[in-house]
């Protein structure tokens, strides 16, 4: 189901569409290095493969792609990465350099990168689900174009189900129309599997964007039906109660494994700003069933306390800092109460952004100010500074 091109390719029409500039750049061949940010399952891995099948059609074979994974990879990879580079540009040929999870190199490691980007030595195409920002070193991010995936929608995932589906001799049946589908079977004996219409849209939503869960999940049912050769329709359907047999509970759950647990403290820090209670505590046991550290998310919540909060209630930074030690003397699972309570409290606060936008402002004005700072006044300066025959005037006095 890997795509071949960019016809066959599903998706994110915001970075491979037409008039965009990586359609550009791929048309004339002109390929820099880039990061492709995204949630898993969006088709990064797929867009570099893409890009690797157009890199060889457009300059005739004459460039030397290197897959690499840094889960499985080391900096003597690299090296070796490098040493083929530098031996096949003496033949005219350019090197890519394809890094999967390029954010499991710490910042250390990703500094072999610098020198070659910059020489040209080869180009760099990494792929992350982790902020570029955080988990990338700032100046291999300034040499290198990040593009940011979306998650796949609800129509992208069936399309690639329905392209699954047709690939596997399957066919697709609505429950009003199975006694038609039941002669269509007597016909064509070559259809190995029916699935239900409902049991694709359950799982196109099921899935939360990723469509390697989807076309796993529908491996899972075909191979379930097909381990040997049906005689009768009946034995060939597949509907939603084999769909959700599947193992996909975990993925909808485990937040953490998918690198998105930032998108879900966002979702809570706007629920308790917009005050909704309810969302607000369903945000926070989202975090919970992802095994955040309760500490950091009391921490968030200390933040959001004084940031949304702040004047119109004080004791909500109180209230805060007190869930936020409870957290580190009992921990999970006995905490999560503290959390929830706290969340909700903080949620059905008053709110008053008074401080932290004049704050925003005050460094506003500093980073804007042309010139060098104003200097502290005479009357505010410490005292003890000043020299001797100043520190007996009375710098507090009104001027008459």
């Amino acid at each position: 189901m890997i795509p071949a091109n960019i016809a066959a390719y599903i998706g994110q029409e915001h970075i491979i569409g037409p008039g965009t500039i990586l359609s550009y750049l791929l048309e004339k061949g002109e390929i820099p290095s880039m990061i492709f940010w995204g949630p898993p399952g969006c088709g990064k891995t797929s867009l570099t493969k893409i890009i690797a099948c157009l890199s060889n059609k457009i300059t005739s074979n004459n460039v030397h792609i290197v897959n690499l994974s840094a889960v499985s990879s080391g900096v003597k990879n690299i090296r070796d990465a490098v040493t083929t580079a530098k031996n096949k540009s003496k033949f005219g040929c350019k090197t890519i350099v394809f890094m999967d999870e390029i954010h499991c190199f710490n910042k250390l490691q990703q500094d072999i990168f610098l020198p070659h980007v910059e020489a040209g030595t080869f180009t760099l195409i990494g792929c992350t689900t982790e902020n570029p920002s955080y988990s990338l070193n700032p100046a291999l991010l300034s040499r290198c174009r990040v593009f940011v995936l979306k998650k796949l929608t609800e129509c992208n995932i069936k399309e690639i189900l329905h392209k699954a589906i047709e690939y596997m001799n399957g066919s697709i049946f609505d429950a009003q129309e199975r006694s038609e589908m039941n002669k269509e079977l007597n016909f064509h004996s070559n259809l190995k599997f029916c699935i239900n219409n409902d049991a694709i849209q359950w799982l196109a939503e099921a899935c939360d964007g990723d469509a390697r869960v989807a076309l796993n999940t529908l491996e899972l049912a075909v191979l379930t039906k097909t381990t040997n050769r049906f005689k009768t329709s009946c034995n060939n359907d597949i509907i939603l109660k084999d769909i959700k047999e599947s193992l996909i509970k975990a993925h909808i759950l485990s937040e953490k494994e998918t690198n998105q647990s930032y998108h879900l403290y966002s979702a809570l820090h706007k629920s308790i700003r917009a005050g909704k209670a309810n969302a607000s505590l369903y945000w926070m046991a989202r975090i919970m069933a992802a095994k955040e550290d309760p500490v950091n998310i009391a921490r968030r919540l200390v933040r959001i306390s004084s940031e949304d909060i702040g004047l119109a209630d004080p004791d909500a930074l109180g209230v805060a800092i007190d869930t936020m030690y409870g957290c580190q003397m009992i921990g999970m699972p006995e905490c999560d109460v503290l959390l929830g309570q706290c969340a909700v409290y903080l949620a059905k606060a008053p709110k008053s952004r008074m401080v932290y936008n004049a704050l925003k402002a005050v460094k506003k004005v500093i980073l804007e100010h042309k010139g060098p700072q104003p200097a502290v006044p005479l009357h505010m300066r410490n005292t003890s500074c000043l020299p001797t025959e100043l520190q007996h005037i009375d710098l507090f006095q009104e001027k008459e």
